[in-house]
């Protein structure tokens, strides 16, 4: 964009110079059909970001834990056979068959089998009728896991996690959605600060062409025609880098943006972004947001859950400390026990029964302890980690608000500033139809007007920028989605 400002054409006649500012006003709303606004960003982000949907992945992942700590109580059917037939002699003729049901209550196994061990060399203690021997029983621990094991430890921990990986999934959301608004704001500066300097061009433009021409009628001096040209150029010089810094603003603010089927969108050239409203956070929303941190902060949420899992854990590993002592009984019956004939003490009954008793425990029981103890420290650790967490995410919100309502200070005078500019620039344009100022005075009042306005769009970006850094530090999104 950056060239050598056409001399006009050489015309008679005395012209009035066109050096009214009034352009360099509050910016004007872009046609609503290029906008693109933050909610649009938002949608796009929200829907088709690779990193929103590898979070979704998070949630997925704890269910499918849960579901798998859920299989340690699916009944498991079991079977086994063996034969061993040799010379004519059937050594051996074994068929083994069990149901087995875990229970969640008390760690209690239900088991319904049918048996059926013949031959020759068949060790008389598992030996049946040729019919075999069907029964049904319980498992019960009497000491170590009677009040929780293994498997309700796993499944109790890993519905835990899932509140853990619930909360991840937000906090990485929540990540994405501030840099894309930061991109986004920074992008709406680039724009905003190109816009300025355009119109910066057009107004100096007009005044050199207007001081040409009465130079060549003799009407001013030559040299005020050089000096209007130097701003002309000096104008298109930065209307040249801040293109770069605009195209490199949308190419940033284009990583965000993706198709519904994953593939990376430019911003296109055309677009512009919407104009912030100052939006200002009350008191009472500011309180609202400091009780949503306290209270739902995605990092709390997953420490309180880390909390919750060590707190199972340590409940376990005190149950193991307690001998093993498991109690089983299986009531039996002969395996055809449905056919009439077969006489009554064959059936279920209390005359005929297995029962057995398992008993173990450590001496020492270091392994226990130690396990003991690394449980209570990580619940110690993450408890410790939660309370320093809370104060500062404390500090944060409250040091962010303070932040916006400082912002909200220096736009008003920044507002009252550019005014007060305007104000000496018309003046200045006064003093000099009635020849008694310079266009080097017009060009400085000019400049530095342009130079408020860029600095009140900084100001309302980064106003922007911080009210999403607000939302981000209570744990939520200040577009809801």
């Amino acid at each position: 964009m950056a060239q050598d400002p056409q001399l006009p054409a050489r015309r008679s006649g005395l012209e009035r110079a066109p050096l009214q500012t009034m352009q360099l006003d509050e910016i004007r709303p872009a046609d609503t059909a290029k906008v693109f606004s933050l909610q649009d960003l938002a949608e796009l982000v929200f829907a088709n970001h690779p990193i929103v949907k590898q979070a979704a992945l998070l949630s997925e992942e704890g269910r499918s834990q849960v579901l798998q700590a859920r299989g340690g109580f699916d009944p498991k059917l079991e079977a086994d056979f063996h034969r061993k037939l040799f010379g004519g002699t059937e050594y051996y003729n074994n068929w083994g068959n069990q149901l087995k049901i875990p229970i969640l209550p008390g760690g209690i196994d239900i088991k319904a089998g049918y048996d059926r061990y013949v031959g020759v060399y068949t060790n008389p203690e598992t030996r049946t009728p040729v019919n075999g021997l069907a029964g049904i029983g319980l498992s019960v621990p009497i000491g170590a896991g009677l009040f929780i094991d293994a498997r309700r430890s796993t499944l109790r921990q890993a519905k835990a996690l899932l509140t853990a990986a619930e909360a991840d999934r937000v906090k990485q959301i929540n990540e994405v959605w501030l840099q894309a608004a930061k991109d986004y704001w920074n992008w709406y500066y680039s724009y905003q600060q190109i816009q300025l300097i355009r119109e910066g061009i057009a107004l100096a433009n007009r005044r050199f062409q207007a001081t040409a021409r009465r130079a060549q009628i003799g009407d001013q001096a030559p040299i005020d025609s050089v000096e209007a040209q130097i701003t002309v150029q000096d104008r298109l010089v930065q209307s040249t880098q801040l293109q770069v810094e605009l195209q490199n603003a949308r190419q940033v603010l284009s990583n965000h943006l993706w198709n519904k089927d994953g593939q990376p969108v430019e911003l296109p050239d055309y677009a512009a972004p919407q104009i912030p409203v100052l939006d200002t956070v009350s008191r009472a929303q500011f309180q609202q947001l400091a009780e949503q941190a306290a209270a739902n902060h995605p990092t709390l949420l997953k420490l309180g859950a880390k909390i919750a899992q060590y707190r199972i854990e340590e409940r376990y590993r005190r149950e193991m400390l307690k001998p093993k002592l498991n109690v089983s009984g299986t009531l039996i019956s002969q395996g055809n026990f449905y056919r009439s004939e077969v006489p009554s003490y064959y059936n279920f009954g209390m005359d005929n029964y297995k029962l057995g008793v398992d008993f173990s425990f450590p001496l020492f029981l270091r392994a226990e302890r130690g396990k003991l103890q690394y449980a209570r420290i990580q619940l110690k650790e993450f408890a410790l980690e939660q309370q320093q967490s809370r104060r500062t995410i404390a500090t944060q919100v409250n040091n962010v608000y303070n932040t916006l309502k400082a912002y909200e200070q220096q736009l008003a005078l920044q507002a009252q500033t550019i005014k007060n500019q305007r104000t000496l620039l018309l003046a200045e344009l006064q003093k000099f139809e009635l020849g008694e100022s310079t266009i080097f005075l017009i060009n400085a009042r000019e400049t530095k007007l342009i130079d408020l306005r860029i600095k009140q769009e900084s100001l309302r970006a980064g106003y922007e920028k911080s009210r999403a850094e607000l939302y981000y530090y209570a744990g939520t999104r200040s577009v809801d989605k």
